[in-house]
């Protein structure tokens, strides 16, 4: 009975090193306009300073961009599992939720949807840090507040890394803005990419391993 046990042990301990050997040493980020680079040159964008600064501090860790603008929390829980299983990150960035607001999605569809995109990124073996988003008050100070608490929310129950506010620091400047006045320009890029270096405090061990 005991050798039974410990094998079953072993066994467990065997699964559990290779679901963390299966995943790669990849950031994937799943956004929408905001990290897809919209309106701005190629290359000018948060998540570029993100790889720069990871090349900066020599670590191994590569960033994969799967954002599109436009992009639901629908639109990214659809395409999230065939990314999973090509990328295999270590990581997943999830900054979603924004166009759900503008086009009227229920809270409860956009909680839903966040939430089974961190299980799916957590049973892949993936740490998560979702990105806090917030909508201005005229589209209803009720709905607004519901829309805030939503990623707290998911945090805390699912727990994972939260970006409080991803636009922190942004949102009340319009010099930080395109002509739009709704998509950051690229003076705004360093201060949204500080906004997620310092949410990624935790990570830090991690990101400097080999």
């Amino acid at each position: 009975m005991r050798a039974l046990t410990s094998a079953i042990a072993l066994f467990c301990l065997f699964i559990s090193f290779g679901t963390v050997a299966q995943t790669k040493q990849t950031i994937l980020v799943m956004g929408d306009s905001l990290s897809a680079e919209y309106g701005l040159a190629r290359g000018t964008g948060w998540v570029k300073l993100l790889e720069e600064q990871l090349q900066k501090q020599g670590s191994p860790w590569t960033v994969f961009n799967a954002s599109i603008s436009g992009e639901t929390s629908s639109g990214g829980l659809s395409r999230l599992p065939k990314l999973l299983e090509q990328k295999k990150p270590g990581i997943v960035f999830l900054e979603l939720g924004g166009n759900d607001a503008l086009r009227g999605l229920s809270i409860q569809e956009s909680e839903r949807n966040l939430r089974k995109m961190i299980a799916l990124s957590k049973q892949s073996g993936a740490k998560v840090l979702l990105f806090g988003m917030q909508i201005p008050p005229n589209y209803g100070q009720d709905y607004a507040k519901q829309f805030k608490d939503i990623y707290t929310k998911l945090s805390q129950q699912e727990n994972v890394e939260l970006l409080p506010f991803f636009l922190n620091g942004v949102a009340s400047d319009l010099s930080l803005f395109q002509a739009d006045r709704i998509h950051p320009n690229e003076k705004a890029q360093s201060i949204l990419f500080k906004n997620v270096w310092g949410a990624m405090a935790p990570y830090q061990i991690l990101l400097k391993s080999n």
